[in-house]
């Protein structure tokens, strides 16, 4: 499938001073089209009914939606894809549950991994952390930008570079080969979630075109 995004914002409700569907309608409202429902302490029920309004959000801005692991949620909703972590169900089994109808996003740390989730069927990856950042302190010492270098020339699914990225370090993480970036508190924990998504983008957006100029002289 087509990925048509190139910003990947993850939730984190205990990051947000507001309800979460509240900070997404801001994020959505700067130009965010893929949202990852990451709320793994949630009780299924609760989640269901998040990810219901959710989808309504999304759907209303014409965004994507993904669901963080709860592939029978992500059914049950219609969301556009379900992400994967390392203790997640496989792709491959995802797929035959999901057929065509869903995207596959996978989690991954080191180029094993990622030639794993390619091998298996996902449709991209995240893959950090990249920069050192608390909420991914518990999966080890950031892998830094010459380790997308190496993943970039590994796989050929796109590559989502997670973990520490903010707006001084977005282009220095497409420069290395990330197809685009995947943020959670660079822009829930802004105090003006609509700008800071709004910035992202265009800070996104110019970096990829310089991209494509400089490889376009090549």
């Amino acid at each position: 499938m087509v990925v048509d995004f190139k910003l990947y914002l993850i939730t984190d409700r205990k990051q947000i001073n507001m309800p979460l569907p509240e900070a997404v309608r801001l994020a959505l409202s700067g130009g965010v089209r893929a949202i990852q429902i990451r709320e793994k302490d949630l009780p299924a029920r609760e989640l269901l009914s998040l990810s219901r309004e959710l989808r309504a959000l999304t759907k209303e801005f014409g965004a994507k939606l993904f669901i963080n692991d709860s592939v029978d949620i992500a059914v049950s909703v219609e969301a556009d894809g379900v992400h994967l972590g390392h203790q997640s169900m496989p792709a491959s089994a995802v797929r035959k549950i999901v057929g065509d109808k869903m995207m596959i996003g996978v989690s991954t740390h080191h180029i094993e991994e990622a030639r794993a989730a390619e091998a298996d069927g996902a449709d991209f990856i995240t893959f950090g952390p990249i920069f050192e950042t608390p909420s991914k302190a518990s999966i080890g010492a950031p892998v830094g930008l010459e380790a997308i270098k190496i993943v970039k020339k590994s796989v050929n699914i796109p590559i989502f570079g997670l973990g520490g990225i903010k707006g001084r370090n977005v282009g220095h993480v497409l420069w290395a080969g990330a197809y685009g970036v995947a943020m959670i508190s660079a822009i829930f924990s802004a105090e003006d979630i609509k700008k800071k998504a709004k910035n992202m983008i265009e800070m996104v957006q110019i970096v990829d075109r310089s991209i494509c100029v400089q490889c376009g002289r090549r």
